[in-house]
């Protein structure tokens, strides 16, 4: 790499998200160089979440988060037929049992029209109890048909082949250590050497407002948020995804059961604030909560059912203590876009962010 060799368009992040700009890009006739600080993408935050294509039911209706996850599911699910990217679309099942839970159900319900969720339908508790015999009565639930879940390592690997086949140059284990940015390029210094670009598109994920600084750029800052997750062995039979009501205020959408394409059941994730971006220690302490957790949601349970798996960081953009969720920041600088706070459903919108990127470029 040399920096006397400019190139169009330099992505700084081989994510799920970096890795679906590259291929947009490239597809549309930019030169494109991806730097990565890992030894290969979907590395990173991508690896390490619940693999869920979502439906778009929780967020503000019009904002970013809405927008992209609606579009970027139509995109993804064609996008895995189209690449042979293993997936699958058993829905999901978001539950009440009580009298507060059914009225936030309902709220729930009514945000997801508003957004333009597909087919999510409230269901009764005999529909529920034919769609999944072994789970405890309930009250009711948001039936959400096109909730699905993907392989996300062979999607990172479809997109960064895609976009190789377009002229994409991949460059790993390149670390963005400072920038200057001029009135019509930007110089990058990395551990392989300086590059030069006209643009930048910053999807660094959790190290993105950190990037942002670099390009002399002002960013809502990260407030790392780790999830772990335990799976489960039981002889109970689940055919979807099943969610509890999310509870007022939480930062996230509370222990869920998610299935994986082989079948096997996980739980997961929770919410906690970190200090560092890399504390990935294993969180065994956390067994008695996960298995209250998951009694409330699928009934007994013993404990020695769940075991350990897991856990990954958000790069979530709202406070400790802060009482909503904030939206994706995208937003331009001098030769720059950047993408902070692209936590879920980052993964599902990844493809329709790539659209929006393009469009700002």
């Amino acid at each position: 790499m040399t920096a006397t060799d400019q190139v169009d368009v330099v992505v700084v992040g081989a994510g799920v998200v970096g890795c679906a700009i590259a291929a947009t890009l490239a597809r549309r006739g930019h030169e494109v160089l991806v730097l990565e600080r890992a030894a290969r993408e979907g590395t990173g935050v991508s690896s390490r979440n619940s693999g869920v294509i979502h439906s778009g039911l929780y967020y503000p209706p019009g904002s970013l988060k809405a927008v992209t996850c609606l579009r970027g599911q139509e995109l993804l699910y064609s996008w895995c037929a189209a690449h042979g990217v293993a997936h699958a679309r058993p829905g999901k099942l978001v539950i009440a049992r009580s009298d507060e839970e059914e009225a936030a159900l309902q709220a729930l319900a009514a945000n997801a029209s508003a957004s333009g969720a597909r087919g999510c339908v409230l269901v009764g508790a005999e529909e529920v109890r034919r769609r999944e015999p072994d789970l405890p009565a309930v009250r009711a639930a948001l039936w959400c048909p096109d909730t699905g879940i993907v392989d996300v390592h062979a999607l990172c690997g479809s997109l960064r082949a895609d976009a190789e086949a377009h002229g994409a140059v991949f460059s790993l284990r390149a670390r963005v250590e400072a920038a200057e940015v001029a009135s019509d390029s930007v110089v990058l210094q990395t551990t392989r050497g300086p590059v030069a670009a006209a643009r930048v598109i910053n999807a660094a994920g959790l190290h993105a407002d950190e990037v942002a600084a670099m390009l002399g750029a002002t960013s809502p800052p990260i407030f790392p948020c780790r999830g772990d997750y335990f799976s489960l062995r039981t002889r109970a039979r689940y055919r979807h995804l099943v969610y509890p009501v999310r509870a007022r205020g939480a930062a996230g959408l509370g222990v869920h059961l998610t299935l994986d394409l082989a079948g096997a059941y996980r739980l997961g994730p929770d919410v906690t604030y970190v200090e560092r971006r890399d504390e990935f220690g294993p969180a065994g302490d956390k067994l008695a909560a996960f298995h209250r957790a998951a009694c409330a949601l699928l009934g007994p349970i013993a404990e020695d059912q769940l075991s350990y798996d897991g856990c990954g960081i958000r790069p979530k953009l709202r406070a400790p203590g802060e009482p909503d969720e904030r939206d994706f920041a995208v937003f331009a600088s001098q030769n720059c876009v950047h993408l902070v706070g692209i936590e879920s459903p980052g993964l599902t919108a990844a493809l329709a962010l790539a659209e929006h990127v393009a469009a700002l470029l």
